[in-house]
């Protein structure tokens, strides 16, 4: 059997809204003013249900809750939404951009993980330093997102990586359980609904705490104990 103990961090993999950047309220404020539209109640607490969960989940408990209009068109529609807004500018985390720019120095790959769609995604990936991710996997690329482990093995797999190489940067539960069931350890940042403690879990209070040398110790620490939890655990 191969000892992993020394293995370097290969790569980190990002999750996107709320985790390197705030977009999670525009997210909201999309689906709150397409209700409102629609004449359809939408509270904070359906807002944040929402958080981590792929597209269609959200569009579909629009549908579900009044607008008649099917769950691809109401995504199209946030999607739309939110993309006007970042193209403006993009709402980096603070942090983020010298994470990354850290990151391209030492050789570390970087990917984003996201449920956004592509139109959102691969422009905060466009907008980032360096061009620094090597590859964007977003909702409308995996038939399961999260919290299942697909978005996080399609991008293991596309930098040529393998899972227990990488440190997944995450903001929510689902998104957790995906990494984790990929077979990664993650480094957890405070997002809007919390995420519990348990093994293989890292936690840091904010971004802009986050270092090279940090990623590389929850890389070296919890990689051959991370014991791979599936979405209903």
């Amino acid at each position: 059997m191969r000892d992993d103990t020394n293995s370097p961090l290969r790569a980190v993999l990002w999750d996107m809204d709320g985790t390197l950047v705030d977009t999670e309220p525009h997210w909201m404020q999309a689906q709150r003013r397409l209700a409102s539209e629609h004449g359809v109640e939408w509270t904070d607490a359906d807002a944040r249900s929402t958080v981590g969960q792929p597209m269609t989940v959200s569009a579909g408990t629009l549908q579900h809750r009044g607008i008649d209009l099917p769950v691809a068109t109401i995504v199209d529609m946030l999607v739309d939404d939110v993309a006007t807004v970042i193209s403006r500018e993009v709402p980096w985390l603070p942090g983020a951009q010298r994470l990354l720019g850290e990151l391209a120095e030492a050789g570390i790959a970087c990917g984003l993980v996201t449920m956004a769609y592509s139109p959102v995604a691969r422009r905060v990936a466009a907008a980032a330093p360096g061009n620094v991710f090597s590859t964007v996997v977003a909702g409308d690329d995996v038939e399961r997102g999260k919290p299942y482990p697909d978005p996080y093995l399609q991008a293991a797999a596309a930098l040529g990586v393998r899972a227990e190489d990488c440190v997944a940067i995450e903001d929510s539960l689902n998104g957790t359980l995906s990494a984790e069931s990929a077979g990664m350890p993650v480094l957890v940042v405070p997002g809007i609904v919390s995420v519990p403690a348990a093994p293989g879990r890292h936690f840091t209070s904010s971004l802009a705490e986050v270092t090279v040398e940090l990623l590389r110790a929850v890389h070296v620490t919890t990689h051959q104990h991370v014991r791979p939890r599936g979405p209903d655990q």
